[in-house]
């Protein structure tokens, strides 16, 4: 699904991504942790095709991303990347629902076929009575969520996640982090998800350390989706030491 390959970055004289290479297989739940300043963003910035690598390729859904002219990139970017921020970065004078319809109006997704998507992923959320409350009026969980199904709208094959419970209380991280799971399970997306939030880098299926700008070696490796809950509740077994 995603296939990063030899990834340089470098912002002047300071190298950010030092030779980048991993692959995350289709329904993965994956973390990218690490100290601030590791690279993390500017990873994420680079798979979800903000941003330009100096050197390597970076494959999404089976397309190279780096050899696609500007057009070519947004039109991939709307369809087949959803974008989740800390923030949530809902416009404030439009409505839950309309903020959900934005990205397939830029899709050119007709309004009957957009507003039935966001009904559906409204419902699935559980704000189907929140559909025409604008942002002021929603609480900090529910913008969130809100923020989650405008990144589904247009069922893309990733979601790109920064901080995304950063701004929560614990009960909505904990309730959007379930959120990620429930929606992999029912839409097939591949979650990257950047955080320090080591509950959420805890039961994701990988969590991939990231240290002045490159991969910790023994992080890489993809195991495919696992089972969230039942990755909480496995007690943890110590070997027995034979020598």
């Amino acid at each position: 699904m995603i296939k990063i390959s030899n990834i340089t970055k470098s912002f002047g004289s300071l190298q950010v991504l030092k030779g980048i290479d991993f692959h995350i297989g289709k329904g993965e739940v994956v973390s990218i942790v690490g100290p601030s300043g590791a690279g993390k963003t500017t990873l994420l910035q680079i798979i979800g095709t903000l941003d330009k690598p100096d050197t390597g390729s970076v494959y999404v859904d089976g397309i190279d991303t780096t050899t696609l002219s500007q057009k070519a990139l947004a039109d991939f970017r709307n369809k087949h990347l959803g974008f989740v921020f800390q923030f949530h970065q809902l416009l404030p004078e439009f409505t839950a629902i309309e903020n959900i319809m934005i990205p397939a109006y830029i899709a050119g997704t007709s309004q009957k076929a957009a507003k039935e998507r966001a009904k559906e992923l409204l419902q699935f959320m559980g704000l189907t009575d929140r559909a025409n409350h604008k942002p002021n009026e929603l609480s900090g969980g529910e913008k969130q969520r809100v923020a989650v199904a405008r990144a589904l709208v247009n069922n893309p094959a990733v979601i790109l996640a920064d901080e995304p419970s950063g701004s929560l209380d614990s009960k909505n991280k904990e309730e959007l982090h379930q959120l990620f799971f429930d929606l992999r399970d029912k839409y097939g997306q591949t979650f990257v998800i950047v955080t320090h939030d080591e509950t959420l880098a805890a039961i994701t299926d990988r969590t991939i350390h990231m240290r002045d700008g490159l991969l910790e070696p023994d992080t890489i490796e993809s195991i495919g989706p696992i089972d969230p809950i039942k990755k909480l509740t496995e007690p943890l077994i110590t070997p027995l030491n034979h020598d």
